[in-house]
């Protein structure tokens, strides 16, 4: 009986040489002016705090302090303080906004953020 040989193993005519294959990645790929990201779901999706329609895109940063601070506040489904959720928000839309963000806004909200701090009694202390 003839020993049958097993057939060894080639790379794909496309392939170079030593080249391994891309491996597929785990994220869904979409068109180039569709993508779609985490956070955006997060945005359209979650129920975690319920915002007032447009919060961020006002100027006044006590405004906005005093209305996350109230959502976080009515909100049942968060799993922290109202302090720490509203300040959560509020990074969040940050770095949401990364890039795109204009140096005006990213000013108006890290001031929301010590707006926040103050109304909520947890300004920070001055070292010595």
């Amino acid at each position: 009986m003839a020993a049958h040989k097993k057939a060894q193993s080639r790379p794909p005519a496309h392939h170079s040489v030593g080249s391994r294959p891309r491996r597929s990645s785990t994220r869904k790929k979409t068109s180039r002016s569709g993508k779609r990201y985490w956070s955006g779901k997060v945005t359209r999706e979650s129920h975690a705090m319920d915002l007032k329609q447009g919060v961020f895109t006002g100027s006044d940063p006590n405004k906005i302090a005093r209305s996350v601070l109230a959502s976080a506040r009515r909100s049942h489904t968060r799993k922290t303080t109202p302090y720490r959720s509203a300040m959560s928000m509020i990074n969040f839309y940050i770095n949401r906004g990364g890039a795109g963000l204009s140096a005006a806004k990213k000013r108006v909200l890290e001031r929301a953020k010590d707006a926040l701090r103050r109304q909520a009694g947890k300004e920070k202390k001055p070292r010595h």
